[in-house]
């Protein structure tokens, strides 16, 4: 694969645990400072909204999925539908990045996942952010 270039997200779905909330929006605050497009349920679903259906269009519109493994997300219902969907579609394919952010086993969600390269942000947040941004060729700059 010498010299492929993977192409940068056009919109990159956020998954994760709604305990898990503190953390996405620190790595969304990342992904905003280096230009990478996201869809984050807290940012994006409005009042009087049907979020399960905002939710199903975004999956629908996205090009990335990223899902955020820990304890709380192997449990979590709706993180599990977001991660079927996304292993289903074939416009995912190569493009789902798992992050670690709590040891647990994820093998819950899908057994799949042990197939995929994982971020792991267990120990250092910035280490953790340039490996996630190399996936796209940045460099992490912190903010």
């Amino acid at each position: 694969m010498r010299g492929t270039r993977i192409a940068r997200p056009k919109e990159l779905f956020l998954s994760h645990a709604n305990s898990d909330r503190r953390f996405v929006g620190r790595l969304a605050a990342v992904l905003r400072h280096h230009r990478i497009p996201y869809w984050y349920s807290k940012a994006h679903l409005i009042g009087a909204q049907q979020w399960h259906d905002e939710i199903g269009r975004a999956l629908a519109r996205c090009d990335w999925f990223l899902i955020v493994l820990s304890p709380k997300a192997t449990k979590s219902e709706w993180v599990k539908r977001e991660l079927v969907y996304a292993l289903n579609e074939k416009k995912y394919w190569g493009r789902i990045v798992p992050v670690q952010l709590i040891r647990c086993k994820y093998s819950r969600l899908s057994w799949t996942l042990g197939e995929l390269q994982i971020v792991d942000f267990t120990k250092n947040f910035d280490a953790a952010c340039g490996k996630l941004l190399k996936i796209w060729g940045l460099r992490h700059y912190p903010a």
